[in-house]
């Protein structure tokens, strides 16, 4: 019980939930949901049933050492969504490993931005709560995966082998809803999750498809027994909003047989050039950096490295290898033309621009129900997204006929202050499940 109680304190801490804090009421359609139902009695049962791991179980997790992510020979016929290959995994956090929850590794092919064969790994995870796989509602799930280095994706976090990335951390509260809810959810790593190969993780159509091929994937897992015929709904924040975006603007025609009935949009770069604008010089300059790292693999005439002072590229180097924690951290406030040969800024560099233009959301209008939510106003060093992008999304969307909700949420200090649980809680989107939820029925 006391090993129990350290890793509830533990996680609630990771999620921003002060002890003693108010469940603050929001105006519908998006809700802070309280603590009482974030560790609810499925929560709480899956810290009851579990155990830490070994040592050598922990050991062997953080090794890039996993045969699972060698690729077998493929004839290059193979359709989209196509399962590889699938292994029953098992989940452990910072050593932990919950019970009540089944998960498999599981690898299959997609398709890049230059519409050839790729190949993407992930992770299904589905509640053991007594319901008939069949029935549940599946989850198309894409994190705040900014990572361009190896071994630092979906699969990867939640198997032990990376503990520390703020995407997963910034994951557990959705999850624990989610998983309360009783929805199986399948994470894509957007491309093989051990290649220690530069990861184009912020390519949305490399995302979007990936997120979608990701949803067969799991439709074709035989001991989840996964329905076809049940709701699903595409879900991304921050680094994964761009892909869970373009997954919903093109469903309908890339994956129409999905009965994909929504898609949560969260804090998600709308604009390239806008974010490069906003974010350089910010509080998250090394994700701007990151970003433009994460494009390269799939727009190789960006050609970073020629462009880069010698500092620059040492920089560059060494965050293709990196995981976003604490790497993307360790340049807060640095202006990124102090990178760039002659005082470049990133942002107007031409070689750039054929990439940020691919990359703009809003090319089509989602089938599906949508909620956007980010930062409604540009008064926080959270806001590194321009407010207006989000607004002009929406009115793209609903222009195009689209059933849009737009919640932004409140991203201000001065909420962060008088109201650090709600703050922190809306950041990681958990005030989105209810509106998700009512879609699903």
């Amino acid at each position: 019980m006391k090993r129990m109680t350290m890793v509830l304190t533990a996680t609630a801490a990771a999620l921003g939930l002060v002890l003693g804090a108010q469940s603050i009421a929001h105006a519908d359609p998006v809700r802070t949901p309280g603590l009482d139902e974030v560790f609810t009695d499925y929560t709480i049962g899956t810290f009851e049933s579990g155990k830490f791991g070994t040592q050598e179980e922990i050991f062997n997790a953080l090794q890039p050492t996993d045969s699972f992510y060698e690729v077998p020979a493929l004839t290059g016929a193979e359709a989209p969504g196509t399962l590889i290959k699938v292994k029953p995994a098992q989940v452990m956090f910072t050593g932990f490993q919950p019970g009540d929850l089944d998960a498999y590794k599981v690898m299959y092919v997609t398709r890049g931005v230059d519409d050839k064969p790729a190949i993407s790994t992930g992770i299904l995870m589905i509640p053991r709560d007594g319901r008939d796989n069949s029935t549940r509602p599946i989850i198309g799930y894409q994190e705040a995966n900014d990572s361009v280095g190896g071994y630092c994706h979906p699969s990867n976090q939640w198997t032990g082998a990376d503990p520390m990335d703020g995407a997963s951390w910034s994951a557990l509260g959705p999850l624990a809803l989610m998983f309360d809810k009783g929805y199986a959810v399948m994470i894509s790593d957007v491309g093989n999750g051990g290649d220690m190969n530069p990861h184009g993780v912020f390519a949305g159509k490399f995302g979007g498809q990936s997120n979608l091929d990701g949803l067969r994937a799991a439709l074709q897992v035989e001991d989840a027994g996964l329905s076809k015929e049940s709701p699903m709904a595409i879900f991304g924040i921050a680094g994964g909003g761009v892909g869970a975006a373009v997954a919903a603007e093109i469903q309908d025609e890339y994956a129409p047989e999905l009965n994909v009935q929504s898609a949560v949009l969260e804090g998600m770069v709308i604009n390239q050039k806008n974010f490069m604008e906003t974010a350089d010089g910010s509080v998250g300059s090394g994700f701007a950096f990151a970003n433009l790292l994460g494009l390269e693999p799939w727009y190789p005439e960006m050609k970073i490295d020629e462009k880069l002072t010698p500092v620059g590229k040492e920089i560059a180097s060494y965050y293709r290898t990196q995981c976003q924690t604490p790497a993307y951290f360790t340049m807060p406030f640095v202006p990124l033309n102090t990178l760039f040969i002659d005082g470049q800024s990133p942002a107007d560099i031409p070689d750039f621009q054929p990439a940020f233009d691919d990359n703009k959301l809003g090319k089509r209008s989602p089938r599906a129900k949508v909620l956007v939510t980010s930062c409604g106003a540009d008064d926080s060093p959270m806001s590194l997204v321009p407010a207006q992008d989000s607004r002009d999304l929406v009115d793209t969307y609903r222009s195009g006929g689209t059933d849009v909700t737009y919640a932004p949420s409140d991203c201000s200090m001065t909420k962060a202050i008088t109201d650090a649980y709600g703050w922190g809680t809306d950041l990681f989107g958990m005030q989105t499940i209810d509106w998700l939820d009512s879609t699903l029925r």
